[in-house]
């Protein structure tokens, strides 16, 4: 098999659901999905695609993603930052001390 033909076939490949949780307390809503790739892409070298989300009312707190082409950052409201992906484990681990921290080290 080519090289070309195996990039084909990995192109159509689906991708697995490594974590999809959400939850919604007094009007905030968290929610984590992730999927694990079937290989490796430029965009995404880690092998993951992630949304990580908290917001209240429609207004964003906090977003972990890597979208086609931005590669991953966080989003604090409007503002946004890179992020360097270590784990999905870490990523997780990051994402949830930064509710925490935003929400006055209250637990969702």
């Amino acid at each position: 098999m080519r090289k070309s033909d195996v990039l084909f076939t990995m192109q159509y490949m689906k991708a697995k659901l490594y974590l999809r949780q959400k939850k919604t307390i007094g009007g905030i809503t968290v929610e984590m999905v992730i999927w694990q790739l079937p290989a490796a892409t430029p965009d995404r070298p880690h092998g993951f695609k992630y949304r990580l989300y908290c917001g209240r009312d429609k207004e964003c707190l906090v977003r972990y993603d890597n979208e086609t082409g931005k590669g991953d950052h966080i989003h604090y409201g409007n503002v946004e930052r890179t992020y360097r992906f270590v784990s999905a484990d870490q990523l997780i681990s990051d994402f949830e001390a930064d509710v925490m921290r935003l929400l006055g080290g209250k637990n969702v």
